[in-house]
Parts: C-alpha cells; structure tokens; sequence
C-alpha cells in the first residue's frame, strides 16, 4: 500500500514538471514571437519605432538647409565685393583716360602755339592776299608793307595767341580736376607731367604771341 502511495506521488510530480516545461516552452515561444513582430514592425516604420531619430534627422536637415543658405548668402556677398572693386576700377580708368586725353590735348595746342599751325598759315597767307589787292602800287612804301607783310604777320600771331590760349585753360583744367573729382584719389604722375608741359608751353606761346602781335618782338622793318 505505502509502495503504491509512493509510485502515485511520483508520477504525479512528473506530471507536473511536464506541463511546468510545456508552458514554460509556450511562453518563451510566446515571447519570441512578440519580438520578431516588434522588429518587423520597427524596421517598416523606423521613425514612429524610434522618434528620437526622427526629430535627429529633421534637425540634421535644417542644419544643412541653413549651411546652404549660408553659403549662397557668402557666394553673394563676395559676388557684391568683387564687384564693387570692379566698378570702381572702372571708374577710376575712365578718370584717368579723360584727365590724359585732356592732358596730350593741351602739350598738343601748346606745340601748335609755337609752330603755327596750317590754320595760321592759311589765316597769315589770306591776309597778305588781302592787303595786296586791297593796296595800290602808287601807295607808300610804308603802307605797302603794313598792309602786305605786318598785317599778315599779326594775324598769324593772333591764332598762335589762340592755339595758346587753348592749351593753356585745357592744361589748368586737367591739373585741377581732381579736386572736383573723388577725394583720395590721386591723379596720375604722367598726366601731371603732361599737362604741366601744355601749361607751359602755353604760357610760351601766349607771351611770345602777344609780343609778336603788339611788334615788341620781330616787328617791321622801317621804310626810310
């Protein structure tokens, strides 16, 4: 009888350790299962599965909309900055073409100033024409060579006192334009030189033509 109770008791602790081991077999399968579909279900949707990362990507991609804004804002503004020399440049060229230009211009009228010039040759010829038609050959000696040769020869005076007159003003408007011009902005060294040059020979061709004109200098012979 106690064999039996024993035998009974024995079995019904196997028993019992069968179905402890299934279930706990079953809830572990359990348990993997949930996880598998807990993966699957993170690796479709990766930003509701982790929101964190979400709000991490739309930062890192503000951040790089910002850096590229940033970068077209710089690209502009250097833009703007080369630009800005260029334009000065050019404008400082176009000042300096002028300021020459006027300066050649005014040692050029200086020089015909002391030559002449084809547009005093003709006025000089011109005249003396004039007075030999205009002079009768039973006129005096005297008379004959005012009206022939001194007439001719003031006159020739008078576009030289012109042409100097010319280079003259051209070259003082040269010197003094940058003083209405840009301030700091210095004037070429050339374009001083040159103007200073029709300055000059200006102020040479307008004395020597005033001299000339009034026969202080190389006047005409006497008659007697």
């Amino acid at each position: 009888m106690a064999t039996k109770t024993a035998e009974g008791a024995e079995a019904g602790t196997a028993a019992r350790k069968d179905d402890e081991t299934a279930a706990a077999g079953a809830a572990e399968e359990g348990r993997d299962r949930r996880a598998g579909a807990g993966e699957r279900d993170a690796q479709d949707t990766p930003d509701a599965a982790h929101p964190e990362h979400a709000q991490d990507g739309g930062d890192a991609g503000d951040a790089a909309h910002d850096a590229d804004a940033a970068g077209d804002a710089g690209e502009a503004g250097d833009a703007d900055e080369a630009g800005e020399p260029a334009d000065g440049a050019g404008a400082k060229v176009a000042s300096g073409v002028g300021q020459g230009a006027g300066a050649v211009v005014s040692a050029a009228l200086g020089l015909v100033s002391l030559t002449g010039g084809w547009i005093g040759t003709v006025a000089s010829a011109r005249e003396q024409l004039v007075g030999q038609l205009q002079t009768s050959s039973t006129a005096s000696v005297g008379r004959q060579l005012k009206e022939v040769y001194g007439d001719a020869w003031h006159t020739t005076a008078l576009w030289a006192g012109l042409f100097a007159l010319a280079a003259l003003i051209t070259g003082v408007v040269v010197l003094a334009r940058p003083a209405f011009g840009t301030p700091g902005r210095p004037q070429a060294p050339w374009i001083k030189s040159v103007a200073w040059a029709g300055v000059s020979l200006g102020v040479i061709g307008l004395l020597l033509a005033v001299l000339k004109y009034s026969d202080a200098l190389l006047g005409l012979p006497s008659a007697g």
